[in-house]
């Protein structure tokens, strides 16, 4: 993607043919469930395995705070 930097649409958030953002904001989810969506999405390009546990986390907090979809 032209112009791509760390914080102008940076690679690991750009994997298919849109942003997670865009997505996060189309699908209307909340905060938490938008961080599960970006921890999964960058994973393998950002933050590996801290990304995991980051996503791990999210979830958790997710059942416990008794969210159902």
């Amino acid at each position: 993607m032209a112009n791509s930097s760390a914080t102008n649409h940076p690679v690991h958030y750009n994997k298919g043919k849109i942003e997670v953002w865009d997505f996060i904001i189309d699908q209307n989810l909340d905060f938490i469930e938008g961080n599960i969506v970006k921890y999964i999405c960058r994973y393998t390009l950002k933050g590996g395995y801290e990304d995991l546990l980051k996503d791990q986390m999210a979830r958790s907090m997710t059942i416990v705070t008794g969210k159902r979809g």
